[in-house]
């Protein structure tokens, strides 16, 4: 954030999410945090899930007797941060997941460690979950030093973690980790069944590679591996700029990014559509300081930043 401001302390990235998600889906469609949380910050957890209008009658967190991860963010610029982390809650297993993905339609997955889910886990995952897998791998590219400082690490068998998932989001760096350029993870990526990448560019937006046939979840329900029936689509859209570009807080625009774009191909967007509606509340993220009433200044409503 600014120099100039004193350090805060509030949620991260997660509930950045949730805050898009709330509100960028449509009225019948109902949020299901699966979230392990420490027992430090249990109580408040689940005061803060309260305030979410599209939260499910019966979801409930996962508390666990270990301390939450916690997240130092030191900002070098508006796009540049480092991360120190601390505590941290176990890795999730498929027989405790299974269970609770069982009534579920959609799966949005955005990791707090990148250690909660490894790659057998998100395998059993993807053959047995039926609904759209949409992730956003950054916190797998990242590993904990023993100072807790967070640093890049590349992502093993790449194509296998492509097979999980149908649609995928990263930025420039985690790109720059996955293969040497970004057409040649796309290829990657569609060839084993992803749908949708998107890659974050910060100020300058967004670029997108579609599958042949992709223009949002309605058009083509069914995966298709190695499907080779067409030609990858591609474009850059640009980003939104915030009203006040001298007073931006830049935390968890990815998060918002992510969980809107994915929120309105779920309510039948079409691709490009879904993209601008994302990039549009990301910049409204801009200007909005913490994850506290981030829903409401989301769908246009008065808020206290």
């Amino acid at each position: 954030r600014d120099p100039r401001d004193m350090p805060v302390e509030e949620w991260g990235g997660i509930a950045y999410s949730l805050a898009a998600l709330d509100a960028a889906l449509p009225e019948h469609w109902q949020i299901v945090p699966v979230m392990k949380v420490g027992h430090d910050l249990a109580g408040q957890a689940r005061r803060h899930l309260t305030t979410l209008r599209r939260l499910a009658s019966d979801a409930a967190l996962v508390e666990v007797p270990f301390p939450t991860s916690r997240v130092e963010l030191h900002y070098l610029s508006a796009e540049r941060r480092t991360e120190r982390m601390s505590g941290g809650v176990p890795p999730w297993s498929w027989i405790a997941l299974q269970p609770l993905l069982r009534d579920l339609d959609a799966l949005y997955i955005n990791l707090i460690s990148g250690f909660e889910l490894d790659l057998e886990t998100a395998q059993l995952i993807r053959q047995h979950f039926r609904g759209p897998i949409y992730c956003d791998v950054h916190s797998l590219l990242l590993a904990v030093q023993p100072s807790g400082l967070r640093t890049p690490r590349p992502l093993e068998n790449v194509p296998a973690w492509c097979r999980c998932f149908d649609l995928m989001q990263l930025n420039e760096d985690e790109l720059s980790m996955m293969a040497p350029d970004a057409m040649g993870l796309a290829a990657t990526a569609m060839a084993n069944g992803v749908r949708s990448l998107v890659v974050t560019l910060g100020a300058r937006g967004v670029v997108y590679f579609a599958s042949a046939g992709f223009d949002g979840l309605e058009s083509r329900p069914a995966r298709a591996l190695n499907d080779a029936g067409g030609a990858i689509r591609t474009a850059i859209l640009p980003a939104v700029p915030p009203r006040d570009p001298e007073s931006i807080d830049p935390t968890g625009c990815g998060d918002v990014f992510g969980a809107t774009y994915y929120s309105r191909l779920l309510a039948g967007d079409k691709l490009t559509a879904a993209l601008s509606a994302a990039l549009i509340a990301a910049g409204r993220n801009l200007e909005h300081r913490g994850a506290g009433g981030l829903a409401h200044h989301l769908r246009g409503e008065l808020s206290q930043a």
